[in-house]
Formats: structure tokens, sequence, C-alpha cells
């Protein structure tokens, strides 16, 4: 029998479906010595700008999966959000952010 490559009647189409998962925006929180923060994964596909780590001083170049954070109390805005390598987030404990943050 072949394979229907269409989507069926009772399910939405791609626009319509929620996006879920890493792709979605959602952040988790995390705490840590310097408090409490709202961190979200970005997956390569979706970093299609330059940004500079705070951790190593390094650009985070287009298609580099990394993370975004930001705090996680009411006074935390878009403008408090910056861009880590994981490694660098993963290892803030042990390592100070670099002067330019």
């Amino acid at each position: 029998m072949p394979r229907r490559n269409r989507p069926g009647r009772d399910r939405p189409d791609r626009a319509e479906r929620p996006d879920v998962g890493g792709t979605s925006g959602w952040a988790h929180s995390e705490s840590g010595q310097d408090g409490d923060w709202l961190v979200r994964s970005v997956p390569g596909a979706h970093a299609t700008k330059t940004y500079r780590c705070p951790g190593c001083d390094h650009e985070i170049r287009p298609g580099t999966p990394h993370v975004v954070v930001w705090p996680a109390d009411e006074t935390g805005s878009v403008a408090d959000r910056r861009h880590w390598h994981r490694a660098c987030w993963d290892a803030r404990g042990r390592r100070r952010p670099t002067r330019r943050w």
C-alpha cells in the first residue's frame, strides 16, 4: 500500500501545530551562587547573528549552538539577556565574566 505524504484531516497543518522543545524558546530556571537565572538553549540552526560570550570574550558565530541567559527576577528585561557558550555558562562558578560584560 502506498504511503500518504499529506497531512490527515484530523492533524493540524504545520503552521497550526504548537512549537515544542528546544526550538520554542522555552526557558528553564537555574540557580547558582550568582543568583537565579532563566536559561534558554539556542540550537545552531536558529543562531543567525554574531554575539560575544561574556565568559570567554570570544564570538559566538552564526550556526553555533549556545544559551541565552537573563535574571529570573522581575527586574530582568530584554536588555539584561546575555548569549553564552554552553561550556562557559556551565563554568561560570570557576571563571568570572570578562571585562567587556
